[in-house]
């Protein structure tokens, strides 16, 4: 019995000494200074446009969402199309279109102005975490909350982070069947997904992919390293909503890990060039053909991810912007020891 609990006792130890290792995403941000984030209601303000006081309005949206606004109007409403002097017919027929109405009707019973201003305390410290971890880059001026006629999630232009509400109703919403949107798009656009959502498309914008490289491997790690960036600033979000993933389908990347770098790993897979190849383990599906249908889709981005985490933990002097500079994909799998 005394053998047992000797056993036990160093079990524990072991743990603890485990559990108290490098933890290169732990960081106070109780020095950073940051007014709170307020999300500026476009969805909202564009419904109280009339014929009368259009002209009114104009000007005052354009003064209160500076450049965004004309954005808004040219590229997103109007989706580059020819438009009016002073937009104001542009958006008077987008908001005047009754599916459009119907889905506004809809987006302000599941985002109340306290909904949305919940939304900005969440963004607040992200905005606060990426401060301490990149104290030399520059954080959005403006946020905005829109609808989009179902086209955009999330866009970040002009100093400006903005939200398509609209492509966030609840997977049930009547105007994705009748779009009739595949159910592993669906599944994921409700409010539960927002937050997550934005902060990746920020950071995706933010860490320009640009590379003239375009083997797997490099695309395998830029995402990864999009996704350790997420964890960072979303420490408290469940890996599962970050990645866009059911539960059974980390469950089975957390059973599988090996044998899933171990596909990747022989044959030179990840040095091949071929987008096709690229495309079909980083774009979205209802899974990895490739591999097996349980298998869920992104799976190179996900390993990509745990890469990146073993990169971290095995090089405690590189900082978070040191690897978001660091370009060489190969060394960051060299140097990562990954070994599921």
């Amino acid at each position: 019995m005394k053998s047992i609990i000797k056993l036990i006792i160093v079990a524990l130890f072991v743990n603890f000494l485990t559990s108290c290792g490098h933890n290169p995403l732990d960081i106070d941000t109780s020095k950073v200074k940051l007014d709170p984030v307020i999300f500026k209601r476009l969805d909202k303000d564009v419904f109280l446009l009339t014929q009368e006081n259009s002209s009114q309005k104009m000007l005052e949206y354009q003064k209160k969402y500076t450049t965004f606004y004309t954005r808004y109007v040219s590229s997103i409403v109007n989706n580059g199309g020819k438009i009016d002097s002073l937009y104001s017919q542009t958006l008077l027929r987008f908001i005047n279109n009754n599916d459009i109405k119907t889905a506004y009707n809809d987006l302000i019973k599941i985002y109340s102005d306290n909904d949305v201003e919940l939304l900005g305390d969440d963004m607040t410290e992200v905005v606060k975490r990426f401060r301490a971890f990149f104290p030399k880059r520059k954080t959005p001026k403006q946020y905005v909350t829109f609808m989009s006629g179902f086209q955009y999630n999330v866009v970040y232009v002009d100093s400006t982070l903005g939200i398509g509400l609209d492509m966030y109703l609840g997977s049930k919403n009547i105007f994705y069947n009748m779009m009739e949107l595949p159910k592993f798009r669906t599944r994921t656009m409700n409010k539960e997904h927002v937050l997550s959502d934005a902060v990746r498309g920020w950071m995706i914008t933010e860490f320009d992919n640009a590379d003239p490289v375009n083997n797997l491997l490099y695309h395998m790690i830029f995402y990864g390293k999009i996704f350790y960036v997420c964890d960072a600033l979303l420490p408290n979000v469940q890996d599962s909503i970050k990645m866009g993933y059911t539960t059974a389908q980390m469950q089975y990347l957390d059973k599988f890990e090996k044998n899933v770098w171990g596909f990747f790993a022989k044959d030179n897979k990840l040095y091949d060039n071929d987008m096709k190849l690229v495309s079909e383990f980083t774009s979205d599906g209802p899974f990895t053909r490739a591999i097996s249908k349980e298998c869920p889709p992104r799976v190179a981005m996900w390993l990509g991810r745990q890469i990146v985490k073993s990169y971290m933990e095995h090089n405690e002097n590189v900082t978070l912007e040191d690897l978001m500079n660091e370009k060489d994909a190969q060394k960051i799998l060299s140097k990562s020891k990954y070994k599921p």
